[in-house]
């Protein structure tokens, strides 16, 4: 167990430690970056077993019903593969791509 989880004194709190990833989605001809952040709680929060939970930046399917993407998990790959997949299975629309912007001036 790591140390800084013996920061937190309530369960209320919800200490957690966050880990960053970028993940590119292929769309059309550009893509769309998106950031995830995974919280590693260093207890679950009340109502989860989970400790570990994923969060997308950024809203898929905007045009039928916006979904952002999450995930929970046992483990930061668990949570991270299962916002990964909900990136992957539903488009981004209403998005430029990174292509589709062009370079800076033009």
């Amino acid at each position: 167990m790591s140390d800084w989880k013996f920061a937190q004194k309530d369960a209320a709190e919800e200490l957690a430690l966050l880990h960053q990833f970028s993940f590119k989605k292929p769309q059309g001809a550009g893509e769309i970056c998106f950031l995830i952040t995974v919280r590693e709680f260093a207890t679950p929060p009340k109502g989860q077993f989970a400790r570990f939970f994923a969060q997308a930046d950024r809203y898929v399917n905007q045009k039928v019903a916006p979904i952002l993407p999450t995930g929970w998990g046992n483990s930061i790959l668990e949570a991270l593969t299962t916002c990964v997949r909900m990136i992957r299975e539903f488009p981004c629309e209403g998005e430029e791509t990174v292509a589709a912007k062009g370079a800076p001036g033009s």
